[in-house]
């Protein structure tokens, strides 16, 4: 089996059909009620009634338990609500200062491989990352984007100490994705402390801001729609 890195990640669409809808959520939004919209359009997609959609939020701040999530990972119960989802991963934050995009695309359209389309999100999140003179990184045993962090000390075993920076956890149904992508830009990193992240514990958490970088969510959001467009095509503001 190929490693992710090796893996095309190009997700253009196979035929013609409406552009894929770009669209910013003002303000924070609600959870339950993000998921609920989520799954109400990727059935709209599944039936040829609507486009395809690329929906940028921020939440309150917020822990979600993935379908592997282990409940021993949960190490703050009663700090943040804690939402039961069916996407894939364990438990993971969202809170402001954190750009959620969700992810909504026919893979029928485009490929029809699971493992590929991981491989084509963490592309997308490495090219925007670039954008900002950060470069970010796969890990094979680790799903999500990683950073080198050479100013930090070492982890144990001497290994050069790295921090996660964005993850990703999605859901197909019926060839149709959603939930998606989250990218730390400046949320309180302090927040992750409640939890184990995806389950990998040893680890960092960082993000742009800690990382030195000036970079607001609307720069951020700029650069997510400039790479989007070289993995998965173009996509327009509505």
């Amino acid at each position: 089996m190929s490693e992710r890195g090796q893996i095309d990640t190009e997700f253009l669409p196979r035929m013609d059909g409406p552009p894929v809808e770009w669209r910013i959520e003002p303000g924070l939004t609600d959870y339950e009620k993000a998921v609920a919209i989520m799954e109400e359009r990727a059935g709209l997609i599944r039936e040829g009634k609507a486009a395809e959609m690329v929906w940028l939020v921020e939440h309150p701040p917020l822990y979600t338990a993935g379908t592997s999530a282990n409940s021993a990972d949960l190490l703050e119960n009663g700090r943040f609500p804690v939402h039961k989802t069916g996407r894939g991963g364990e438990y993971t934050y969202h809170g402001p200062g954190q750009r959620v995009a969700y992810v909504m695309l026919d893979l029928k359209t485009r490929r029809e491989d699971v493992r590929a389309f991981i491989a084509a999100l963490e592309a997308w999140i490495i090219a925007t990352l670039e954008r900002f003179n950060v470069k970010g990184e796969r890990r094979e045993d680790r799903v999500g984007v990683w950073v080198a962090r050479p100013d930090k000390p070492p982890l144990p075993g001497g290994l050069p100490a790295e921090d996660k920076i964005a993850a990703i956890g999605i859901r197909l149904r019926r060839w149709v994705s959603f939930h998606g992508i989250s990218i730390n830009v400046e949320p309180d990193l302090a927040h992750f402390g409640g939890i184990v992240p995806c389950g990998i514990s040893g680890y960092g958490v960082t993000s742009l801001v800690d990382l030195g970088l000036p970079v607001t969510m609307e720069d951020l959001d700029l650069a997510l729609k400039a790479a989007f467009a070289e993995v998965f095509g173009p996509a327009e503001s509505r």
